[in-house]
């Protein structure tokens, strides 16, 4: 059986969390880039909070390279096929240097797939979720910072495959569980 990586990417608010969890449900291991952000802010003693990561990611990518989190995801990644892990999800691929980084070390393994959704729907969403709400003004910067700072949207625009997120969960899961099909995940 050949290895198969995918990775989700998206803007906040699409439903990444959403496609993340029903690929986890499958057994399918999960390697988390925030994860490797919080390992080397641990390494450095910082604190972990929201506010803190977005920083300290800026500050690492200015450090160590656009790349540096997709390096230490590639790792734990290879130490999952080496103990003979065929499939693996990478949640949380951000930027344009993280998908070329992982194109290049994962060459015909790795598949993208964006979950995309209407913006406004997007910040209905975030205004409404109970964990770190966002106001519609506090979406729209954050949309802007991800594009402007992270490269966001070069994976999205890049991604194999999309996935249309603008109505039932039961849609969305449909959706993915064909292309899982059709890749052979």
């Amino acid at each position: 059986m050949q290895t198969k990586i995918i990775a989700i990417v998206g803007m906040s608010g699409s439903g990444k969390s959403e496609a993340i969890g029903y690929i986890k449900e499958r057994g399918v291991p999960d390697i988390y880039f925030g994860g490797m952000l919080y390992r080397e802010m641990d390494r450095r003693g910082e604190e972990k909070t929201p506010e803190n990561q977005q920083v300290y990611r800026k500050k690492l990518r200015d450090e160590l390279g656009a790349e540096f989190i997709a390096k230490l995801a590639a790792e734990d990644a290879k130490n999952l096929i080496e103990a003979g892990q065929k499939r693996i999800l990478f949640d949380g691929l951000y930027s344009w240097s993280e998908f070329r980084y992982l194109k290049h070390e994962f060459p015909g393994a790795l598949t993208v797939v964006a979950v995309v959704a209407p913006r406004e729907l997007r910040y209905r969403r975030l205004a409404n979720r109970p964990e770190r709400p966002f106001t519609k003004e506090q979406a729209f910067r954050r949309d802007v910072s991800e594009i402007e700072e992270i490269e966001k949207g070069g994976p999205i625009a890049m991604a194999d495959y999309y996935v249309l997120n603008d109505g039932s969960l039961e849609n969305m899961q449909e959706q993915l569980k064909k292309i899982l099909i059709e890749i052979d995940f």
